[in-house]
């Protein structure tokens, strides 16, 4: 674990990471809040490619709770067969919907705690919602993120809620929005985690990992 950088380098690093992609987007696909909460139930220990793969055709057919409802467990399961743990998540995506309907009118909220309500959506996936959806600067730190904080010094911790606060402590107010996805674009394409490209790191002069490959 490296030691936290201090607030001017963190505020260069994410000045760099602003000029070179202004606008970072998510990669899960989706077309409103709720296949974007499926997305993400869907994507836990598995690529984003795969449940995109998955669920092109599923949102074409089941882009609210009520239409997912009608396609059943047994339908949705057929759809998303590629996807690991898919019987489980199956169920849970049912379930959720179920619960949106009955006791959201069928809208997706807007609070981290009624969405941790929902079965398979933990925090994380809840922050991502949250961010994405609702443009909130919550912090949903995957297992890209939480290497990327470790190794570089931007937001060291034992766990991903310790990462997660030292992000919202230590990353300037103004890139907090965007700050997630900086950092997992970075982790999933740079910062990877057998053989980090230091060679292409816009912030390898700046980064406290000790090991760095050129």
């Amino acid at each position: 674990m490296a030691k936290q950088l201090d607030y001017l380098t963190i505020k260069e690093i994410f000045r760099r990471f602003h000029e070179a992609e202004p606008e970072p987007k998510g990669e899960l696909e989706h077309v409103n809040a709720y296949t974007l909460v499926v997305a993400v139930a869907l994507s836990a220990q598995a690529t984003d490619a795969g449940v995109n793969k998955a669920t092109r055709a599923l949102f074409k057919v089941a882009e609210t709770p009520e239409k997912m409802l009608a396609l059943d467990v047994d339908g949705l399961t057929e759809h998303i067969r590629t996807i690991g743990l898919f019987r489980q998540k199956a169920k849970n995506v049912i379930r959720l919907s179920q619960i949106l309907v009955d006791d959201f009118g069928g809208e997706v909220p807007s609070s981290r705690a009624a969405l941790q309500s929902l079965p398979g959506v933990g925090r994380k996936t809840a922050n991502v919602v949250l961010n994405m959806w609702f443009h909130q600067p919550a912090q949903a730190v995957d297992t890209h993120i939480f290497r990327v904080g470790n190794r570089s010094g931007i937001a060291p911790g034992k766990d991903v809620d310790v990462v997660e606060r030292a992000i919202e402590d230590n990353v300037p107010a103004e890139y907090q929005q965007h700050a997630h996805h900086w950092l997992i674009l970075h982790g999933r394409y740079i910062c990877v985690a057998r053989k980090p490209k230091c060679g292409a790191c816009l912030i390898r002069d700046l980064c406290e990992y000790e090991e760095k490959t050129f």
